[in-house]
């Protein structure tokens, strides 16, 4: 592991309090963005989705023993399927399939801890997950484009509308310029300054009504959706056929971010505290948010740029922007403002989102060398892009079946495991590898 020069906070220091919450707030404003727009696209309470987000960080860090510097935000793997939960079951078939793959991070976690990591790659090399995360980008396209071009891009009969294409067209520049051309701050939450430049934009041409806003109190009690309170939870096994198959390909995302993680702190944190307990803490997170009517957590990559540009990894300062988010997800105003931000605007940056979603699936496939020019790797990610985008399903009953990305990934893992030359064309594959160096450094 390399000696980290110039680290300005190590991982168990603590800042004095002024520039700990200034330190704070910067990961708050890195996470806001993302973790607002999958509550906005799915329908659920952006503040509780907040609320959600900052307690399970804490748990995150406690089950992780304050080792590992990461924030947990919202997570857009799940949006597709939290969409299709709810058109059949309603918001309690979604909070109950994030509730399941709480608990398949937790059932996985334990695996870990008494066999190892190996068993994991063999189920989930590159050459799976990386097609089936470029399904999750692609899948989510339409809804991208539409929330861009339409007035309503919820309503049976859309309307095609030049004014908010040309808002969403502004948003996304906006975002990527900040993205591109600045250093700093705007350089680190071109999400969110895409989405403030956006409105800004929208205020002008009139597709914004702030009165709700100006009407809204300044503390509010969120819309919590709570089992045995709102609802009766029910099991399903279409619940399950939607959700466990994206808990298991987030599960390496995971494992990835880790590593980006240990690189850019200088510690192995896939053995020290260990990548059952980062998984396990991951899954408590999303249990919660289930408990509570949020969408499932996962680790930000946000966060960790936040990190590799100040030096500063200590966890006080990542539960420091936790208790914010949960702070910030009682003021009325703030749930207020964020619910009257038009879907041209959210359309915008939610292009450009998906889009990187789907390339950092084809990135997965590069960085562990996977050769396509095999024809093993070649059928296997041909057959799960087909079956994915094209949103292929099979009915196993009148109430259960199999669609889009959970079938995608369902047939990849089997292709992976019974057509032959498995060995020859993995490529690297240093997904799972407990004692992975780390040597590069991360720009």
């Amino acid at each position: 592991m390399n000696e980290n020069q110039n680290i300005v906070l190590d991982v168990e220091e603590r800042p004095n309090i002024g520039k700990w919450i200034t330190l704070s707030i910067q990961h708050l404003f890195a996470m806001f963005g993302a973790t607002v727009l999958v509550p906005f696209l799915v329908g659920l309470s952006p503040g509780v989705a907040l609320i959600s987000s900052g307690l399970g960080t804490l748990a995150y860090l406690l089950i992780t023993k304050g080792r590992i510097p990461a924030y947990l935000g919202s997570s857009f793997a799940f949006i597709a399927p939290i969409l299709a939960a709810k058109s059949f079951g309603g918001p309690e078939a979604a909070m109950m399939g994030s509730f399941l793959a709480g608990l398949v991070y937790g059932i996985v976690a334990l695996l870990i801890s008494k066999l190892g990591l190996k068993w994991l790659g063999r189920i989930l090399p590159p050459i799976v997950v990386g097609p089936v995360i470029m399904v999750i980008g692609l899948g989510l396209a339409g809804t991208a484009v539409n929330m861009a071009m339409y007035e309503n891009p919820g309503a049976e009969n859309l309307v095609y509308s030049n004014t908010h294409f040309l808002v969403a067209l502004a948003t996304l520049a906006i975002t990527v310029i900040c993205s591109i051309y600045f250093k700093g701050f705007l350089g680190m939450v071109p999400i969110l300054a895409g989405i403030v430049g956006g409105y800004i934009i929208a205020s002008f041409a009139g597709l914004v009504d702030f009165q709700k806003v100006l009407d809204a109190p300044v503390f509010q009690m969120p819309d919590f959706f709570i089992p045995f309170v709102n609802y009766t939870p029910a099991f399903s096994w279409e619940i399950v056929s939607i959700m466990v198959p994206v808990a298991l390909v987030t599960l390496a995302e995971h494992t990835g971010d880790q590593m980006v993680l240990s690189k850019v702190v200088g510690r192995n944190f896939i053995e020290k505290p260990g990548l059952h307990r980062s998984i396990l803490g991951d899954g408590v997170a999303t249990v919660i948010a289930s408990f509570l009517g949020g969408p499932p957590n996962t680790t930000y990559g946000e966060n960790i740029g936040v990190l590799a540009i100040t030096r500063v990894f200590s966890v006080f300062v990542i539960a420091g922007a936790a208790v914010l988010a949960i702070a910030f997800g009682f003021i009325g105003k703030i749930t207020a403002l964020i619910s009257s931000i038009p879907s041209a605007v959210m359309g915008g940056v939610s292009i450009l989102l998906f889009g990187i979603i789907a390339s950092s699936g084809l990135r997965m496939l590069i960085d562990n060398k996977v050769d396509l020019g095999n024809k093993r790797n070649l059928i296997i990610s041909s057959v799960i892009l087909v079956i994915g985008v094209g949103g292929a399903f099979v009915k196993v009953s009148d109430e259960v079946s199999l669609s889009g990305m959970a079938l995608a990934a369902i047939v990849g893992v089997v292709l992976n495991l019974v057509l032959p030359g498995r060995e020859e064309s993995e490529g690297s594959n240093t997904l799972f590898e407990e004692n992975n160096s780390h040597e590069n450094e991360v720009a």
